[in-house]
């Protein structure tokens, strides 16, 4: 099945898909916020469009694994997704990821200006692989 994953930010949202087999993520758009129920329906819409049957959001934990109000905003709006989308949303540790995707980009030469368009979408990428990645060890 395709899995769909999200970044969720106050700015920019970031978006990636897994291919059928579950095997590989791949980064999509990165979505400018207007608002959580905007991103909500854009989302929503990208699921279907997408053919994904499950949403893997990428849970902001804090250093020492709590959960602060980021994770709360988050939690927030995976329920919601959840219910527009009538998918499951399931969690993901994202710690760190947007710090591997910068430094990934810059490692590849990808100037300022563009890494900060791509940097959203390459950290779902790095959420959703780790998700992947997990599930396939656990099914050995």
């Amino acid at each position: 099945m395709r899995i769909l994953c999200v970044d969720y930010g106050d700015a920019r949202t970031g978006l990636a898909i897994s291919d059928e087999l579950e095997i590989i993520a791949s980064p999509l758009k990165t979505y400018k916020m207007k608002s959580m129920r905007c991103a909500i329906d854009y989302v929503a819409d990208i699921a279907i469009r997408e053919n994904a049957q499950l949403i893997v959001v990428g849970l902001p934990l804090n250093m020492d694994g709590t959960q602060g109000p980021r994770a709360e905003k988050t939690k927030a709006f995976g329920r919601v997704l959840q219910k527009v989308s009538g998918l499951d949303v399931v969690y993901q540790d994202e710690r760190l990821t947007s710090v591997e995707a910068e430094e990934i980009l810059t490692q590849g030469g990808v100037g300022f200006a563009e890494r900060k368009k791509l940097v959203d979408s390459m950290a779902a990428r790095l959420i959703l692989q780790s998700y992947l990645d997990s599930k396939n060890l656990r099914s050995i």
